[in-house]
Parts: C-alpha cells; sequence; structure tokens
C-alpha cells in the first residue's frame, strides 16, 4: 500500500490537497509519524511540531492497552477493559505517571530547548504513521483540545474501520488514505518500515531531512 514513510506522506499530503484542508500547525507522534509530518508540512507550508503519549499496558501483558497518558498528563483510560481486568488506583497511578514522565522525556528529547508552538484558536493537524488501536492517539488529541485548538484535525495513511470510528469522536475531523477491514498492526501496510532512529526523527523536525529517501 506504502513503499515507505515519505512515499505515505506524499500519499496523505495529496489527499489534505484534494479536501483543500486548512491548518494552522502539524503535530507529528514520533517517532514513526514524524517523516510523514515533515512532508505534509512542506506541502501546506506550515509548521512542524511533535506530541507525545505513551500507553498505559496491562500488568501481566504491557502491549494492551488499558489506557494512554499525554506529555502534560491529559489521559484516557478505558474504563470497562480496567474494570475487567480489576486493576487498582495504585497501579493505574503509578503507571500514569511514570509513562507521562517518559512521553515528556521524548519531547524533550527531540524538541530541545524549542519552545512549544501556540495551539490556542489554532487548527492543529495531528499525524502518524498509522494508527492500531488509537490509545496513544487519542491522548494526544486531548492533549492538543486541553491547550485551547479551535479545531483538531486526525490525518494518517492506515487505520483499522473500528479504529477510526472511536477517532471521530475525539477529533473534529479525521482523514485517513486507506481503512482495510483486515487489520494486524500499521507496518503490513508498508513495503518499508524499518524503526526510525533519534537521528532521523530530530532532522525531520528540523527540515533537514533527505525527502528523497
Amino acid at each position: 500500500m506504502f513503499k515507505n514513510r515519505i512515499d505515505a506522506g506524499q500519499q496523505l499530503a495529496r489527499i489534505l490537497g484534494d479536501h483543500d484542508t486548512e491548518a494552522d500547525v502539524v503535530l507529528a507522534i514520533p517517532r514513526g509519524g514524524l517523516p510523514i509530518g515533515r512532508v505534509v508540512a512542506n506541502s501546506l507550508q506550515i509548521p512542524l511540531d511533535i506530541v507525545s503519549a505513551r500507553k498505559i499496558g496491562a500488568p501481566q501483558n504491557p502491549e494492551l492497552a488499558v489506557g494512554a497518558v499525554a506529555s502534560d498528563g491529559t489521559v484516557w483510560l478505558n474504563e470497562s477493559l480496567i474494570g475487567e481486568l480489576k486493576l487498582g488506583d495504585t497501579y493505574l497511578q503509578d503507571q500514569i505517571e511514570r509513562q507521562r514522565q517518559a512521553a515528556l522525556d521524548k519531547v524533550k528529547r527531540y524538541r530541545g530547548e524549542r519552545p512549544p508552538l501556540e495551539y490556542s484558536g489554532k487548527t492543529v493537524l495531528i499525524v502518524d504513521d498509522g494508527v492500531a488501536t488509537g490509545a496513544t492517539t487519542i491522548a494526544c488529541i486531548r492533549q492538543i483540545k486541553n491547550a485551547g485548538a479551535e479545531r483538531v484535525i486526525l490525518a494518517i495513511p492506515v487505520a483499522p474501520p473500528e479504529t477510526i470510528e472511536k477517532l471521530q469522536s475525539e477529533a473534529d475531523e479525521v482523514i485517513c488514505v486507506e481503512s482495510p477491514p483486515h487489520f494486524g498492526a500499521v507496518g503490513q501496510f508498508y513495503e518499508s518500515f524499518e524503526q526510525v532512529s533519534d537521528e532521523r526523527a530530530k532532522a525531520c523536525l528540523d527540515g533537514t531531512e533527505d525527502q528523497g529517501r
């Protein structure tokens, strides 16, 4: 479906152009969202920044998301799953603080000394390389809404239909290139889905990424 993240970003940028999407800033979810965010930001000729969240995993199954927390402490919790697993407040509060700090460390690592962009009253475009369950994406959307954004648009190359439906109740608009019904993982829809290094992530944010790669 996509050759790599640059190709996915180009396809996403074309759809955004066809929709006459107007935004004030692009926020990429690191690290995989940064190459795509750079392509989209360049296409729309608007600034690129980052927004980060971390999954809160179940005690015996860290890959199972019982919630997510953004770098500013904004939390989304899957209350039904938490009740089913009988998770206590002590576990949740400990994980919320641990993962919030990890998300904040990631923002500081990539952004450096630069101050965050202003979101109040703005139309913000959140971009990632794809979404599976949507847990961290929801936390990111809520963080930017809490920061006063007038409108939040989620733009992604690929996600399953049920996740898109869930995200439509969080974002003001969801734009997705492809929504295949049979969905295992985001990487299966890319010919090349190598891990984005810290160096490349920073280069995308700084605007020094080689867009031909």
